[in-house]
């Protein structure tokens, strides 16, 4: 449970402008699609993942570093690893139990497979969507275990794009057919109190003395 005086009390810290930016960006926020990233051996590209999925209203990304362990780049992420929960995984099987677990389908983006085109996707069903490098793409076990495949139409010479330009492509179509439903994709009440708490105190600094100093002054029962 949020507890709503301690949410008063950080709120009442901000400016009216930025909790007026919280709730509106909020507003847009979805958990109905959740992006995954594989092995992504580059730091920008999984930086500039995230950043396309907190620009386009993605709240989540699941990074899978089985091979890789890598910090996010700040540099690319301009400050959008503060507004995106990142679950980070060492390995493929655990990342695909938690998401199938949560309801998501498995969806492998790929240009090789002739399942469906962006345009003609269904985007009813909450779905996981799976990026790989432009090189090595997904792995087998994700091909072996996705319910189903993506790709963005291509005219050109070129088969495949640099996973952060195919993800914000992706992101940015799917999110704007949803948004434009009649599907219930918006954060409920109480994931929206939560983001709300913990981006105030993204915000707020020297947190850890302010709340020290809170619950001093209004000991817990």
């Amino acid at each position: 449970m949020i507890d709503l005086d301690y949410l008063a009390f950080l709120e009442n810290i901000l400016t009216e402008n930025r909790k007026s930016n919280f709730l509106k960006v909020l507003e847009n926020r979805t958990k109905h699609f959740t992006v995954a990233v594989e092995d992504v051996f580059q730091m920008h590209n999984t930086s500039a993942v995230m950043r396309s999925c907190e620009v386009f209203g993605i709240q989540e990304l699941n990074v899978i570093e089985q091979r890789f362990g890598k910090r996010i780049d700040k540099e690319i992420a301009l400050g959008a690893q503060k507004w995106v929960d990142i679950n980070r995984f060492d390995s493929v099987s655990g990342c695909l139990s938690d998401l199938k677990s949560k309801g998501y389908q498995i969806i492998a983006t790929t240009p090789h497979e002739k399942d469906c085109m962006l345009e003609d996707f269904d985007i009813t069903k909450p779905s996981a969507l799976f990026f790989g490098t432009e090189k090595e793409g997904l792995s087998k076990e994700i091909m072996d275990n996705a319910d189903g495949f993506l790709k963005i139409p291509m005219v050109g010479f070129t088969e495949s794009l640099n996973i952060s330009v195919s993800a914000a492509i992706i992101i940015q179509s799917l999110t704007n057919r949803l948004r434009r439903s009649d599907i219930n994709w918006k954060l409920s009440d109480e994931e929206i109190l939560v983001k709300r708490l913990l981006w105030a105190k993204n915000s707020i600094k020297d947190i850890k003395r302010i709340e020290e100093r809170y619950y001093q002054d209004n000991p817990r029962n």
